[in-house]
């Protein structure tokens, strides 16, 4: 399974990051919204019902901070929490439900499409894939977009507990075949699944990576 080695200092340093005050900023539905500073920022993107709620949840070692739902299309804003005031996380409003009114759908392409054009700050994009689908038509538009934008995503594979090894090396290879197309993605890719915290500790030392030095 995927998820390049960090050695045991990096580690530490995500787990302190993580374990440090997270806070809820708000709630954004519009750009004129969307805090103002200079801390560095990561976005979680992804399909509806991705699980991003409970990767974030995992993350931070809280149970609420992000709310979980089996209902796809919960999160409707960009919900940003600062974490020890050295990073910033943005959840993202899923993409790919149908069901939503076709004007909030737009609406909430149009945030997402101004934010990732727009954020200075933005240091990556966390793009989530359900290892058990692997990449669809909504995940390759959003490659596109970001790839246009010329921001930085990285591709993270979700619920990977569910997954066969065998099935999930054949993802993993496909994955960087089509990655190897994109200008703008992140070579690495990291396996986890919130539910036996696969892949957390070395997510937590890459996004603290990105972090202000304390």
């Amino acid at each position: 399974m995927e998820n390049s080695p960090y050695d045991p200092a990096q580690i530490e340093a995500g787990r302190l990051l993580f374990s440090g005050n997270i806070d809820f900023v708000l709630g954004a539905r519009e750009m004129s919204q969307i805090p103002t500073g200079n801390i560095p920022e990561v976005a979680f993107a992804g399909r509806s019902n991705v699980g991003k709620s409970s990767l974030l949840n995992a993350l931070t070692g809280r149970k609420q901070l992000a709310r979980t739902s089996h209902t796809p299309g919960r999160t409707r804003e960009v919900n940003f929490f600062n974490v020890s005031g050295r990073l910033m996380l943005a959840d993202l409003p899923g993409y790919g439900y149908a069901k939503a009114p076709k004007a909030e759908i737009m609406g909430w392409t149009r945030l997402i499409e101004d934010y990732l054009r727009g954020r200075v700050q933005l240091r990556r994009c966390c793009l989530l894939i359900d290892s058990r689908h692997g990449l669809k038509d909504t995940d390759l538009t959003a490659m596109a977009m970001m790839d246009q934008a010329a921001q930085n995503y990285q591709v993270i594979l979700t619920k990977c507990d569910k997954v066969k090894p065998g099935p999930l090396q054949k993802l993993l290879d496909e994955t960087h075949k089509v990655l190897a197309k994109h200008p703008a993605a992140h070579p690495e890719i990291f396996c986890t699944s919130a539910h036996d915290a696969i892949g957390i500790a070395q997510l937590r030392a890459a996004l603290a990576s990105l972090a202000e030095t304390p």
